[in-house]
């Protein structure tokens, strides 16, 4: 049976943070809210409880989720390294709405679906949502709700499309600001923004001089090597980003 807590109440607040963290570190789902939109959270490191949020979304292992990260710490304990320009945009960017894609560290244990050994990572602006995530460590997370449907600005609409899958839901009112984050891809030797969102390319430009998008991916320099296609892009399919899910380009 689903518990939902009025994360606006200060009491309700702690004790729904409790909740939440309890019902993720025994692989159940949680919903909780961003600075995009709402997400629905499983522990990354519960095989188990990934294939539960996937299949409560209605989708496979073809649209891995992104991760969610309480700390600039946590984040780099996931990855083989953060490459020329990742630890200078988290230090500008995070936390808010700009997700990074890395290589992945090749001793984790954890199965998120066909991730091509890549992760998707951010750290969200948002005071509940951190207060989960230093608690329970990474949390893949997706947006919360049923693929093919609109992303949910409020707890109620994800709970009228997630219903009993979800073990808890944090209400944090309506979403401040709805518009997705921007993604940018730091496995290749050159930045590529694979969708613009909540961070303008230029104001990325201010730290990573540099930033191809992928219609200048085949009129790069000659020594230019792209890391192979990331499961976030291309083929017009849908680009499930932490905790907010638009497709490319809106």
């Amino acid at each position: 049976m689903s518990t939902r807590y009025d994360c606006r109440d200060p009491q309700s607040r702690v004790a729904g943070v409790d909740a939440a963290v309890a019902a993720a570190r025994v692989g159940e789902l949680v919903v909780l809210p961003t600075d995009t939109v709402y997400g629905i959270g499983a522990d990354a490191f519960i095989p188990a409880a990934v294939t539960t949020m996937l299949a409560a979304k209605g989708r496979g292992r073809n649209m891995p989720p992104p991760v969610l990260v309480g700390t600039t710490r946590a984040a780099a304990a996931l990855v083989e390294d953060l490459g020329a320009f990742g630890q200078d945009l988290i230090d500008e960017f995070w936390p808010g709405a700009l997700t990074l894609i890395f290589r992945a560290s090749s001793t984790l244990l954890w199965d998120l679906g066909d991730t091509r050994g890549t992760v998707a990572l951010r750290m969200p602006l948002h005071g509940v949502a951190l207060d989960v995530l230093k608690q329970t460590g990474p949390l893949a997370v997706s947006s919360a709700n049923r693929t093919g449907q609109p992303a949910a600005t409020t707890a109620d609409e994800a709970q009228q499309q997630l219903g009993e899958a979800v073990s808890v839901y944090l209400d944090s009112g309506p979403c401040a600001d709805n518009v997705p984050s921007t993604i940018l891809d730091l496995t290749g030797t050159i930045p590529t923004l694979l969708r613009a969102g909540a961070i303008s390319v230029d104001r990325l430009r201010t730290v990573a001089s540099v930033i191809a998008d992928n219609e200048q991916l085949g009129t790069g320099p000659a020594d230019f090597k792209p890391a192979a296609p990331h499961p976030l892009e291309g083929g017009g399919a849908r680009v499930d980003a932490p905790a907010d899910e638009r497709p490319p380009g809106s």
